[in-house]
């Protein structure tokens, strides 16, 4: 049998890297960035102030507390030269916050600090209360990035936070990974139909909620019976129209006798089992040149699978965690087992049980946690966390 590793290695094997697209920076969330970014401008851009108050020079803390002449205010988004081109002299200078400082401040008092607390006309008189520190309430120049410094790596998925550090650098499109665009396949005889012994199909709209997580395109979803040519007929059309990226199968692909997808794609492919539990029968395949990754067809078997060899390949997952297991685990003697989890103040705690049909106490959680073989684990040991 493959290792979890092992499989995942073949999955990105067979399907191609994806191009780079240029987007505006407004489309970039959930997006995979392509390239390394440094910063081309640091942040904040100048000595600026964090405060609403009066920017005092060298010369005026000495004398502070004390009273001080008023000159004229500076507005953020003032260019202090044009008032003060020989930086601050005699009057100290009415700042607002994100200002630029003037030449020569020392310090930023807050208006609160003065009496009387208010802003008064240029000319005024009003007395700083406290003695300031030296540097205080200056934000100062690049520290928070310095221009040149690496800013982000490749391959990070760009949030809100990473979309307004962009935005900061004057960036208005962003080079990412082109989405994958896949069909998804399920079904069975037995799956979507209304009779005594027919399965509600679960496994369609699940892949395509997690595609959707993932940002992975989904072009269309197809539904097959226990027929292989006309499953053959479906994918040829369906790849025809759609040209996809990759197909994603789940169900179809174990023993049994009617195992369809199995039956269509394995003269193309490679169909077996993985160390782990669930997910253990895989499949991958190529048809009419498209890469197919076949998933079990069990709903739990289904979810944890996309979560290690699908999203990581064509789409965006997280990476993972090690933390400590919240509570003892048994383990299987002879595979890895990935329960499902939630990570807590405790670290990951296993929740619902270990079938592969239990997808309802799978809502809970938000993790996988993986037991290794053979064996299980104690609280409080360290253990590999999936975040879903």
């Amino acid at each position: 049998m493959r290792s979890p590793e092992e499989h995942l290695a073949a999955v990105r094997e067979l399907v191609p890297a994806r191009g780079v697209v240029t987007v505006p920076l407004i489309d970039t969330p959930g997006r995979t960035l392509a390239r390394e970014l440094t910063a081309a401008h640091p942040s904040p851009r100048f000595d600026n102030s964090q405060m609403d108050g009066f920017a005092l020079s060298a010369v005026h803390l000495a004398q502070a507390p004390g009273e001080f002449t008023v000159g004229e205010t500076l507005a953020a988004g003032t260019d202090p030269d044009a008032l003060y081109p020989a930086g601050i002299s005699a009057a100290i200078v009415p700042i607002m916050t994100g200002a630029k400082v003037p030449q020569g401040t020392a310090a930023v008092v807050p208006v609160e600090a003065c009496d009387p607390p208010t802003f008064p006309a240029a000319g005024a008189r009003i007395r700083v209360t406290v003695s300031p520190t030296p540097g205080q309430f200056i934000r100062p120049a690049g520290s928070d990035i310095t221009a040149g410094q690496a800013l982000l790596p490749a391959g990070t998925t760009l949030g809100p936070v990473a979309v307004g550090v962009l935005a900061g650098q004057n960036l208005p499109t962003v080079e990412v990974l082109e989405q994958a665009r896949v069909l998804i396949c399920t079904g069975g005889a037995e799956i979507g139909g209304t009779g005594a012994a027919d399965i509600p199909d679960a496994n369609g709209p699940m892949l395509h909620a997690l595609c959707q997580r993932a940002g992975i395109q989904v072009a269309a979803r197809l539904h097959t019976d226990d027929d292989p040519a006309r499953l053959r007929a479906d994918l040829a059309a369906a790849v025809a129209e759609h040209r996809p990226t990759a197909i994603i199968t789940s169900g179809g692909i174990s023993a049994g006798k009617f195992e369809v997808v199995r039956r269509v794609l394995e003269a193309e492919g490679w169909f077996g089992h993985v160390d782990q539990q669930p997910g253990g029968p895989q499949g991958l395949a190529r048809f009419d040149g498209v890469p197919v990754i076949c998933l079990p067809g069990n709903p739990v078997s289904t979810l944890v699978s996309f979560r290690l060899f699908v999203a990581p390949v064509l789409g965006t997952a997280p990476a993972p965690l090690t933390l400590p297991l919240a509570r003892d685990a048994a383990g299987l003697p002879d595979r890895d087992q990935f329960l499902r989890g939630r990570i807590t103040t405790l670290g990951a705690e296993p929740v619902g049980g270990a079938g592969s049909h239990l997808l309802v106490q799978a809502l809970a959680a938000d993790c996988l946690i993986r037991i290794p073989a053979p064996g299980g684990l104690l609280a409080g040991e360290h253990v590999e966390v999936h975040p879903l």
